[in-house]
């Protein structure tokens, strides 16, 4: 799980810095204008912890390296995104982090499962906001409650990332006839009709780069045992 998380983290940061230009225009619609900005300068942050740090001692369990690691990288958000992006998304990882911390089930997809609803609800609690006010909680939501279905449903992680993935990325869409009540797109009203929300929009992205990198390395396992 921990150089799975790596591998996610590093495609991320590919992937957020490819469409920084697509979500910071996103957010210049209804937003500050700076979306894609901060988070590819948090996520090029990020790459350059994960390039310094040291690796997990031996011995070291892997739900602990890899709830270390998501702390770290949440703590490089905060320190490092402006606008609400790096305390809501540094919140959401360093929640996650908690949860695969205490996490009884030790399997992957249960610690996935457990550290996006825990990450829901961080960033949930931080903004005081909700579902169905056309923010990122609108793709995260959804996201938590298919990942959890396909999990109680039997899913391995690929399968309960690929459930996260498709919801976040319908939810982000459905944001687009929504009317916002918070945040700064709130300050348009009616204006903010029409237009989809670049938080769920990269909170979309990110849940589908963890779904491709999930399949991988299902795939990988797989040609190694064949």
């Amino acid at each position: 799980m921990h150089d799975g998380v790596i591998a996610w983290l590093r495609a991320a940061a590919d992937r957020v810095h490819a469409e920084a230009a697509s979500l910071t225009a996103l957010d210049q619609a209804i937003g500050d204008g700076d979306h894609g900005i901060n988070l590819d300068r948090g996520f090029a942050a990020i790459v350059a912890m994960l390039d310094e740090r040291p690796a997990p001692e031996d011995g070291t369990a892997d739900a602990t390296a890899t709830a270390d690691l998501l702390r770290q990288a949440g703590k490089t958000l905060i320190s490092k995104v402006g606008g609400a992006s790096g305390p809501l998304y540094g919140t959401a990882f360093l929640r996650g982090a908690g949860a695969i911390g205490a996490a009884t089930d030790p399997s992957a997809g249960a610690a996935f499962v457990a550290a996006l609803e825990a990450a829901a609800g961080g960033i949930s609690a931080l903004g005081k906001s909700a579902e169905g006010e056309k923010t990122m909680l609108d793709a995260l939501f959804p996201a938590a409650r298919a990942a959890r279905a396909a999990l109680d449903g039997g899913g391995d992680l690929a399968t309960v990332t690929a459930a996260a993935r498709d919801a976040a990325t319908a939810g982000a869409a459905a944001t687009i006839p929504m009317l916002a009540t918070k945040g700064r797109a709130s300050y348009l009203g009616e204006r903010s009709v029409g237009h989809q929300d670049p938080g769920a929009t990269s909170s979309a992205l990110l849940l589908a780069v963890l779904a491709e990198t999930a399949a991988a390395g299902t795939s990988d396992a797989a040609a190694a045992t064949a």
